[in-house]
């Protein structure tokens, strides 16, 4: 409404300023005057932009402590007063099709400038706040929640996939891979956790072999640095780790790891 009424009004100023009753004189429109082109007409167009421009940011840009929407309407409330108290002293002269139309396209161009921030459904700005891009957290960061195999809340990867290749959402984890749950429950083999072990999701560092649990000195698998595992117990200085596929092993070297 208020794009639409300024459109008008600028071209109600290049119409016949006054009316002389088919006189036959060529009457002058506003642009004759620039006092009433640019004083006035213009004064009503400049405001309806400023209106736009302000609704159309998410966060409206302030002028010597008065954003860019009350200027807007401060200049086409003086519009519609100046046109409407020019036709009231118009005297022996009649009001031109200029005018007129003048009065009309600055009175609904008052009109909406007013009721924007009164009505609710006119409050909202023309265009949304954007939408927060995903930070990507350097090699090395803390990980948060919902981010890397395996971590509670976290998109499952089959084993052996390369990480940041994504899962359908909502898929259900494959048999094997490690469960939070069950790794709280008593290990296989019937042994019991250490008394104060609570189960943690991990990364290393670099890559870094997994023994056996039977002090086999061949490793029974590789773990990877970028993906989680779960530590289910503790054994000396080491870790008793879970891997994708459920296969358990000890982590012999447990320097670097990020707990997740």
């Amino acid at each position: 409404m208020v794009i639409g009424a300024a459109v008008v009004l600028f071209i109600a100023s290049f119409l016949d300023f006054f009316s002389y009753n088919g006189l036959g004189v060529d009457a002058p429109n506003a642009w004759d005057s620039l006092g009433n082109a640019i004083g006035v007409y213009l004064v009503g167009v400049i405001g309806a932009a400023l209106i736009v421009l302000s609704r159309s940011q998410p966060q409206p840009r302030k002028v010597v402590g008065l954003d860019l929407g009350q200027f807007g309407v401060a200049a086409t409330i003086f519009t519609a007063w100046n046109i409407f108290w020019t036709i009231i002293d118009l005297g022996q002269v009649d009001a031109g099709a200029g005018l007129v139309l003048g009065l009309i396209a600055s009175l609904v161009l008052a009109g909406g400038a007013v009721a924007t921030p009164l009505v609710p459904a006119l409050k909202a700005p023309l265009m949304g706040a954007p939408r927060p891009q995903p930070v990507q957290a350097p090699y090395g960061a803390q990980p948060q929640p919902g981010q890397g195999y395996g971590y509670p809340g976290a998109q499952q990867q089959p084993y052996g996939a390369q990480p940041g290749q994504p899962q359908p959402y909502g898929a259900q984890p494959q048999p094997g891979q490690p469960d939070l749950a069950q790794a709280q429950q008593a290990p296989q083999g019937g042994a019991a956790p250490a008394g104060d072990f609570t189960p943690f999701w991990f990364a290393v560092p670099v890559a870094r072999p997994l023994y056996g649990e039977d002090g086999s000195p061949s490793p029974i698998a590789e773990l990877a640095p970028g993906t989680w595992y779960l530590a289910v117990e503790q054994r000396g200085p080491g870790l008793i780790a879970q891997t994708q596929d459920g296969r358990r092993g000890v982590l012999q070297d447990t320097t670097g790891i990020q707990r997740g």
